[in-house]
């Protein structure tokens, strides 16, 4: 096999052979795995993103994903409403001393009011003269033309707005909104020079074929970093009860992925350590992100946890958009 090295030089997967390379059990997946580390290593050298966090809005929200534990059918939820600005800003403090490259604030709710909007854009801006250096990621659901403007304006880098799942199986998942919607809000967020970011959810079901669609829609989209998540079942939820990933499964959608998506920023996130288990580092083979800490509604592992995985890999964190002395500082934090 010599997929990378095809790729590399500028072929591109069609669907059909990406379909048949993730399908074939006479290949094995650490092979498949080799060819996607080969890919990553030519675009992002050993280098890993770091990413954080903030559940700005928890539990207030009129959608019924079936993935949830905000939904509209959870009884028992933390519910609250956005928090104040100064809790958004001491949220990006912590991930300067964490070393963190980007900072994610994420709202509950189908979109944002205007006066939300407003909340978040004076939090940014305060932000941004407290930390230049730190990407901004937003992710407030459904948006419009005008609210993305007044995000790019205020300093928004990044607009999360994750397809989730595949337009075929997006029904099962959630009918409350279409899939045009979400595609919409890519879109509108990229007409509006903030880079869009857009990402899946594996193990709520869906098959094969809807995992490989997942991947070109997201290559056709031209999604600048693609969060790979993998579903931490919660109590209440549709999906509650469902429990069919492997480490290996995760593994084998991850090199897809990245063969599929070569130059993209591709993270792993919510519901790496519960599925991933023992083989978390392997995933860093061909994704070149990582969230660190909590997730929205779940616990993460420890950030020196994630540290330490990166450096007994032999990778670095990668400090290009941070001050001068952060390497020094995340030596000094695994040595503490």
């Amino acid at each position: 096999m010599d997929i990378a090295h095809k790729i590399i030089n500028g072929y591109a997967l069609t669907k059909e052979e990406a379909f048949d390379l993730y399908t074939d059990e006479t290949i094995d997946t650490f092979t498949l795995l080799d060819e996607a580390y080969a890919v990553r290593k030519h675009y992002y050298g050993k280098k890993v993103k770091l990413n954080m966090i903030l559940n700005a809005k928890s539990g207030i929200c009129p959608e019924d994903c079936g993935y949830c534990g905000q939904s509209r059918d959870m009884k028992r939820k933390d519910r609250y409403a956005l928090i104040p600005e100064n809790d958004i800003i001491a949220g990006a403090d912590a991930a300067a001393d964490n070393q963190i490259g980007t900072y994610c604030i994420v709202m509950s709710g189908r979109g944002p009011s205007d006066k939300e909007v407003d909340h978040i854009t004076e939090s940014v801006r305060q932000i941004k003269e407290n930390h230049p250096q730190l990407k901004i990621c937003a992710c407030l659901g459904l948006a419009n033309e005008d609210q993305a403007s007044r995000l790019k304006e205020a300093g928004v880098d990044r607009y999360n707005h994750n397809l989730n799942t595949s337009e075929n199986y997006h029904d099962t998942v959630v009918t409350t909104h279409t899939y045009e919607d979400r595609v919409k809000t890519v879109e509108i967020m990229k007409e509006n020079n903030i880079s869009p970011c857009s990402g899946v959810i594996c193990g709520m079901g869906e098959t094969a074929h809807d995992r490989i669609d997942m991947a070109f829609a997201l290559k056709e989209l031209d999604a600048d970093s693609i969060p790979i998540n993998f579903l931490h079942p919660i109590q209440g939820t549709k999906f509650g009860d469902m429990d069919e990933l492997t480490p290996m499964k995760c593994l084998r959608i991850i090199a897809i992925f990245r063969l599929v998506n070569p130059t993209k920023e591709i993270r792993i996130a919510g519901g790496r350590e519960v599925n991933l288990q023992s083989l978390q580092p392997f995933a860093l083979l061909a994704a070149n992100s990582i969230f660190v800490g909590d997730y929205l509604i779940t616990g993460g592992q420890p950030n020196t946890m994630d540290y330490r995985m990166i450096q007994d890999l032999g990778f670095e964190i990668d400090c290009s958009n941070l001050p001068e002395d952060t390497a020094e500082k995340i030596t000094e934090t695994l040595e503490a």
